[in-house]
């Protein structure tokens, strides 16, 4: 039987005992593609983005300009991003995926969306890719580098970034805390690569706790998981994701979010986004690009991910048709937006304003495909958003 037969026998299998997922829906089977909850995408924008009815674009910043109203040069090739609270606006912060330079920005906008400032908020680093906010308002900014790095930041610039390195040294990717049970989820992009766990001494403090690997059958696709210590969370001169023999290894860790009991990550060598179902320690199937009609498949290139509080799950594409594919609480997988004229580049950082009306996101590398110069663009989309 080929992959697809052989995933489909294993989903339908295991469907029966699939845990809480979905806000405490039952995950039945892999979402299948769908007419979305906002319509058909209309005809590309003047920023040559196609968005449904009531939405509008902007551009927020370009790599290597002034921020607009600052005189802030934005980073080049921006990458995972978050959005933070800031007295009556709000925050964006954004990486940078650039070798030994590194490190991430921040734009701090208005009550009505003006953009206030922008400023530096992490230097000096190493291929920052993707991260994860933390529920006391940091943002953990990780390195895509072997015996990679995470460090804490503060959005806000009132104190300098610190080194996180009892969270592991591996090929980081994003993160996700989960403050119903104190930890905080981990992804690694690499072929072989693990799922983590890391488990603080005291929930808030990030300096000292224990690193963990999930664990199942190399082959399962749905049920039980365990976790177990990885030895030495330093990785060298074995690296992490081969220190546990029961390890469970993904094709290529990228985006990690979490929301009310379930971790939902994605791997971009399969096209894949899972649901740990944390409640029961379960693994799901969320999304299978093999698991849709052959040549139907909406999402491709699976890369960052964000939610909402409605449910709805945002999923940016690294190649694909460069788009940002909305998947629904009902398991519907359906294209929210498409970038039109940059097929060389990848959508990075999708983030929501604290009040879900607004969503961010960069063009890693613009029109050009070049991950240097005045190429990566940041955007926001304005809109009637499910919240």
């Amino acid at each position: 039987m080929d992959r697809r037969t052989v995933l489909r026998s294993a989903v339908a299998g295991a469907a029966a005992f699939s845990g809480s997922l979905w806000a405490g829906a039952a995950l039945a089977a892999p979402a299948q593609p769908g007419p979305g909850p906002y319509g058909d995408l209309l005809a590309a924008d003047g920023n040559g983005i196609q968005l449904p009815a009531g939405f509008t674009s902007r551009v927020v910043a370009r790599s290597g300009q002034r921020v607009a109203g600052t005189s802030y040069l934005w980073h080049w090739a921006p990458d995972g991003g978050a959005c933070f609270p800031a007295g009556d606006g709000w925050i964006y912060v954004s990486n940078s995926e650039v070798p030994f330079v590194g490190g991430a920005s921040a734009v701090r906008f208005a009550a009505d969306g003006s953009v206030v400032s922008a400023y530096r908020i992490l230097g000096g680093t190493n291929v920052n890719c993707a991260g994860g906010a933390t529920p006391w308002g940091t943002w953990l900014s990780c390195e895509e580098v072997p015996l990679g790095r995470v460090f804490e930041t503060w959005p806000d610039g009132s104190r300098s970034a610190e080194e996180r390195t009892r969270m592991g040294r591996f090929t980081h990717e994003a993160a996700a805390c989960d403050p119903d049970r104190g930890v905080v989820y981990l992804t690694e992009d690499e072929e072989d690569g693990c799922f983590y766990r890391f488990v603080p001494d005291a929930w808030g403090d990030l300096r000292t706790g224990r690193v963990q690997v999930l664990c199942a059958p190399a082959d399962q696709v749905a049920g039980p998981v365990t976790w177990r210590d990885v030895p030495d969370r330093d990785g060298f001169p074995i690296p992490t994701r081969l220190q546990v023999g029961a390890a469970k290894h993904f094709d290529g860790g990228e985006g990690c979010w979490y929301d009310r009991g379930t971790c939902w990550f994605t791997t971009k060598g399969d096209n894949r986004v899972w649901a740990y179902d944390a409640v029961n320690q379960r693994l799901d199937l969320a999304y299978d690009d093999s698991l849709v009609p052959a040549g139907t498949a909406p999402l491709t290139g699976v890369d960052n991910i964000t939610g909402t509080a409605s449910g709805d799950l945002y999923v940016a594409e690294d190649g694909g048709n460069m788009e940002i594919v909305l998947i629904s609480p009902d398991a519907v997988v359906t294209p929210f937006l498409r970038i039109d004229g940059q097929s060389s580049s990848e959508i990075t950082g999708p983030a929501f304003s604290p009040d879900g009306s607004r969503l961010y996101f960069s063009s890693q590398r613009g029109t050009s495909g070049a991950s240097t110069g005045a190429n990566g663009i940041t955007y926001e989309i304005h809109g009637p958003f499910r919240r």
